[in-house]
């Protein structure tokens, strides 16, 4: 069954039903009659989406963008499976991620290396390459349009160096991949939501991630759709945490530098305890141990992308 959130101004938030409920959402623009779909999860989710246009009105013909944040699989993954189902849909990307969605090997061995082939094949399923004649490649300040309404790209790394996020001319809205953080739905509290920055490997880099959520502060939107999960608003005090955090986990990197063969034990422990330190801040009522449920891969992939930051930095 589809679990389908809509907003206004044509945006609607799909479950990508992958791994668990609510942990990645795939957004859908409808404007007269066509559609852009913003991350697309991975391959699996492809039928879902298409579902999810059906009940809508939107043949797979009438899609005419699938926008792409970035290029990790959670994002990514499903976009050449989807362009073949939609055939008159373009790809947009970042210049940096462009050839690993036409030949996405180098991609493909990257996420081998986070997490294993069994791990990896189980969670993404199979990578389709994209031709690169229906690929087009979205640097700072570039523009689509859907319909009467402009999509613009802002160039934001820190996360990941072949990142953006756009922002809707209709809604003034802003879809920001992982730039501004994880906000997972089971941390909410009587509609108040809350974020928590995800510095997975290997590109993350403190300054840059500061500078890209000033950025999306200063377009002033009144609500922001990040990957996990979908809306969110008050995004001044959103953003004020995600700036604290973003150096916490700096600070954290660097007290464990020169840590050794317990490097990235100490990291993953330093991960949990900002977590929880969260959790005091923010006063979760959650337990303890759902609180770290709910975070436990990211505590993984957090501390390994301090780590690699550590090794980039040296």
């Amino acid at each position: 069954m589809l679990d389908l959130i809509d907003y206004d101004h044509g945006i609607s938030a799909l479950d990508a039903a992958f791994e668990r409920p609510r942990l990645v959402s795939i957004h859908l623009i409808v404007e007269g009659g066509r559609a852009a779909v913003v991350d697309t999860a991975t391959s699996r989710s492809v039928p879902l989406v298409l579902e999810a246009l059906a009940a809508k009105g939107i043949a797979p013909e009438a899609v005419d963008w699938i926008v792409l944040t970035h290029i990790h699989l959670d994002h990514a993954g499903g976009a050449g499976l989807l362009a073949a189902k939609c055939p008159n849909a373009k790809v947009t990307v970042h210049p940096r991620g462009a050839r690993h969605m036409v030949d996405p090997s180098r991609l493909w061995a990257s996420t081998l290396a986070v997490y294993g082939e069994e791990t990896a094949r189980r969670m993404y399923g199979e990578i389709v390459p994209i031709a690169a004649e229906r690929i087009v490649e979205t640097p700072d300040a570039a523009s689509i349009r859907l319909g009467a309404r402009e999509l613009r790209f802002h160039d934001t790394p820190g996360h990941a160096r072949h990142h953006v996020c756009v922002q809707d001319s209709r809604s003034g809205h802003v879809f920001s991949g992982d730039t501004f953080g994880l906000a997972y739905t089971e941390l909410a509290q009587g509609g108040r939501r809350y974020v928590f920055p995800t510095t997975s490997p290997t590109q993350w880099d403190p300054d840059a991630h500061h500078r890209s959520v000033t950025l999306l502060e200063s377009l002033r939107p009144e609500a922001i759709y990040v990957t996990h999960y979908s809306q969110v608003r008050e995004v001044p005090r959103l953003a004020r945490d995600l700036h604290r955090l973003i150096d916490a986990h700096a600070a954290l990197a660097e007290r464990e530098r020169d840590a050794g063969a317990d490097r990235h034990a100490r990291l993953r422990a330093g991960v949990e305890a900002l977590v929880l330190e969260e959790a005091v801040r923010q006063g979760w009522s959650l337990p303890r141990e759902r609180v770290l449920e709910v975070l436990a891969l990211d505590i993984e992939l957090n501390a390994q992308g301090l780590g690699a930051w550590l090794d980039a930095s040296a």
